[in-house]
């Protein structure tokens, strides 16, 4: 983030939505089920297997919001795959007949956050990038709906939406975030970015988590 930048920033630790975050280059260059088949570290996301790590690393960059919530707030790590198998049972992921995931549907995943984890969350949309201030200024946090080439913002992206990042600052100047899916320590946390530049990414929809 550029120095002297007015933004006040919480201590939000960041995780990778995989278990190695060096790894993020490689998923982009090979794709999700070639790089992260050689992650050392995959049982710590709680799978089952590396095949079951393999299957869901490319979908769960909500859990990996959720898992730097949970950690801000109470500082205990909850393994990313037990917080997605969580999120399943109440309909936030849907594992269809094929295999495929889909998800992350967020009216369910507020019910499983509140149930499971006492926090009040609801799901916004129609909001612009400018609106992200004032909803930061009420919300603890705000998991954002934006193209995954978030982290490369001096490109145009072909689409808005798809990937989810935590919001956690923002002002007028500067919408602050940790990217799950960040290919570098800069894209990765505390990457910000002005409302403008934040806008071409940004599906005007997400999820607000309450203090």
């Amino acid at each position: 983030m550029p120095e002297g930048d007015a933004v006040t920033l919480r201590n939000v630790p960041y995780y990778s939505q995989w278990e190695s975050r060096d790894l993020t280059a490689s998923v982009v260059a090979e794709g999700a089920k070639v790089a992260l088949a050689r992650d050392p570290l995959w049982a710590g996301s709680g799978a089952a297997d590396l095949d079951e790590y393999v299957e869901w690393a490319d979908h769960v960059c909500g859990m990996a919001c959720l898992k730097m919530m949970l950690a801000a707030r109470s500082g205990v790590v909850v393994p990313t795959l037990e917080l997605a198998r969580g999120c399943t049972d109440f309909g936030g992921y849907v594992v269809q007949p094929d295999c495929a995931i889909k998800g992350l549907i967020y009216a369910p995943f507020t019910r499983f956050v509140a149930e499971r984890f006492g926090m009040r969350a609801e799901v916004v949309v129609d909001v612009e990038a400018g609106d992200l201030p004032g909803i930061m200024a009420r919300a603890e946090f705000f998991m954002a709906s934006v193209h995954p080439w978030v982290r490369w913002p001096e490109r145009e992206p072909p689409g808005k939406g798809g990937h989810l990042v935590l919001v956690h600052a923002a002002t007028p100047e500067r919408i602050v975030f940790h990217n799950p899916s960040g290919h570098d320590r800069d894209s990765q946390e505390d990457a910000a970015l002005a409302p403008e530049v934040f806008a071409r990414f940004f599906a005007g929809r997400g999820v607000a988590v309450y203090r």
